[in-house]
């Protein structure tokens, strides 16, 4: 469309539904030759991927590898973590670094088992409820 109509249209009323009409019926030839209408505003749902869910286990061994865990929170996986393997002290500082990870993620932290806590980010829901039936008699339990 050339600029003397783009300002005709800007300044007149009567040709802006005409302007509508012209830009709406532009053909286009596709690879085979036909002529297609030319619409850049729709998209294939079916050609969209979704991202994938994904829950990612953990054991750590050492503060160290909450940041590795926090990371995964923050891209917006679940993470399941098995304390089992790291000392009390470290364990209760992995549980407040991924509290405050999960809290600034809007996501959600809880308590499994004895020594096991699902982080999950705001992308997902969790339903249901476990109950604490697990041994409480645990020495990592005391502090909890």
């Amino acid at each position: 469309m050339s600029m003397k109509n783009k300002i005709k249209t800007f300044f007149t009323m009567d040709d802006e539904y005409e302007y509508f009409e012209e830009q709406s019926e532009e053909n286009v030839p596709d690879a085979a030759g036909n002529q297609k209408r030319k619409n850049q505003n729709v998209v294939n749902l079916a050609s969209m991927q979704q991202p994938s869910s994904k829950v990612v286990l953990s054991e750590p061994r050492n503060y160290n590898e909450a940041q590795e865990i926090a990371d995964n929170v923050v891209n917006r996986r679940a993470v399941v973590i098995n304390l089992q393997r790291v000392d009390h002290e470290q364990a209760k500082r992995i549980v407040d670094f991924l509290s405050g990870t999960v809290y600034a993620v809007s996501g959600d932290i809880q308590k499994l088992g004895a020594q096991t806590f699902l982080c999950t980010p705001e992308n997902v829901d969790v339903s249901g409820t476990i109950t604490e039936s697990f041994v409480e008699d645990d020495e990592f339990e005391k502090g909890w």
